[in-house]
This record gives C-alpha cells, structure tokens and sequence, in this order.
C-alpha cells in the first residue's frame, strides 16, 4: 500500500555525477482478511462462509432464502467443520424458538422415514446433492408429532449458548416437521469483497478490503489475484495531508 517519503536521495552514477531521485508511494505487500461478506463467519478450512437467519422460516422457506444468498442450508464434510460451527458466538437476539440457553438450526439433511414400528426406522440424505464427501449425521431425537402421511423429517442442529457447553462441541440433532419455523444456518463458498463491502462475482477487476483503495484485483475463487497498484503523487502545494481510505489519489489538505 502507499507510503510516502519526501526524503530526496543521492547516489553516485557511473561517471562520478550525482544522480537524484525522489521516493513517493511505494506499493506494499497487502494482507487479505475479508473472503466473507457481513454477518457471515470465515473458516479456512473448507473456503466457506457461513450465517445463521433468525427469522423463522419453515424448512422449504429456509432453503430458498440460503439459495438467494447464492448458498445452500449447512452441510458438513468433516469433524472440524462442525466443531468450527458449534465453538462460534452467533450473532442471536432475544427472539429464540427454544431455550434461550439453547439454539436449532436448519441445516441441509432430512431424514426419509423406510418403516413405522415402535420407533420410526430411517436413514438420513443430504437434502440438496452437492459433495460426496458429505458426511450423514448420527440417529436423530425426534421432534413434534406429524402425521401418518410424512414420510420425511427436516434437521436441526441443536447448539448450546453457555461458552463452556459450546466450546465442548456438544449438541444433538433433531429429525423435526418440515412446516416447523426455525432458525436456520445458510452456508456458501467464500467470495470476493470490495473495498465497500460489496460482493464481487468471480472474474471481475475489484478494490479488495485493506488500506489500499489503489489496489486493483482480480476476483479469482473467492481470492484477489493479478492485483496492480496504481502510484500516486502527493498532492503539490500541501505539506500536510490525508489520504481518502476509500477513494484512490484523492486527498485533504491539513495545512492552514
């Protein structure tokens, strides 16, 4: 990013003569830290963003407000992945469906019911097929009481609030009534984000978050890349300035 030095240097050139140059803006290495747009929480591990919805909203309604955000309900490829959601502080009002002590979320199984004995006999699936290395969750508790005519139940993930609860990994899964309105966690890859907190869609020149708005980048996987940075000169006449945060070259003049 930009740093100014108003330092004029000498160094000696081949023939003995002094040869002068003048130092402004030279470009840094920037650190990226944003891949997710507000609201939502970053993990590394599987280049995903993620964000718990507390309007309650039935399963199929969950579904397609996660699809608008260009996600899908949560699923899970590995243990890690699921811990990382459990140990996270979602951002949750007052206005809970259960315990305020604990939290359901919608997330992206279902459970089809095979065969109605004393206890209901099933198997879980992924509700949307994405990747195979999905994994399924253990046998379900089973929630309200439906109907003889279901034959599918809806999951969620039940979390604990406490930070002693959380950060143990505890919870439970449900297989619930599909009508039921819910809490839900919407998961999607991680994506570009522009200096202004806009969402970038792959392959378009963008100002990634940072201290540099004269960055230039190429949004590439959720990634900038092939980034170019525009130089600029200090603003003449003003010996003390400061520089836009967001606007490139742009300056105000702090001098009487």
């Amino acid at each position: 990013h930009g740093k100014e030095n108003v330092d004029s240097r000498h160094n000696r050139g081949r023939g003995g003569e002094t040869t002068r140059f003048h130092t402004v803006n030279v470009a840094q290495p920037v650190r990226f830290s944003r891949k997710c747009p507000t609201g939502w929480h970053h993990y590394e591990g599987t280049a995903s963003c993620y964000r718990v919805y507390l309007n309650g909203e039935n399963y199929w309604d969950a579904v397609q407000t996660c699809q608008r955000v260009n996600g899908s309900l949560a699923t899970f490829t590995a243990d890690q992945e699921l811990r990382f959601i459990l140990a996270q502080e979602w951002d949750l009002e007052e206005k809970t469906f259960v315990r305020k002590d604990q939290r359901r979320f919608w997330v992206g199984y279902q459970y089809v019911i095979t065969n109605r004995n004393h206890s209901l006999e099933g198997h879980w699936e992924v509700a949307y097929k994405g990747s195979s290395e999905v994994f399924l969750p253990p046998d379900p508790i089973f929630g309200t009481a439906m109907s003889e005519k279901e034959n599918v139940l809806c999951a969620q993930l039940q979390c604990f609030h406490f930070p002693t609860l959380r950060h143990h990994g505890l919870h439970s899964w449900y297989a619930e009534n599909c009508y039921e309105k819910s809490s839900f966690l919407c998961k999607r890859s991680q994506t570009c984000v522009d200096i202004k907190d806009n969402i970038v869609d792959e392959g378009y020149y963008f100002t990634p978050k940072g201290n540099d708005p004269c960055l230039s980048c190429t949004c590439h996987n959720g990634e900038p890349e092939m980034c170019v940075a525009a130089l600029c000169e200090r603003p003449q006449g003003c010996q003390q300035y400061r520089k836009d945060p967001k606007e490139c070259c742009k300056f105000t003049c702090l001098d009487p």
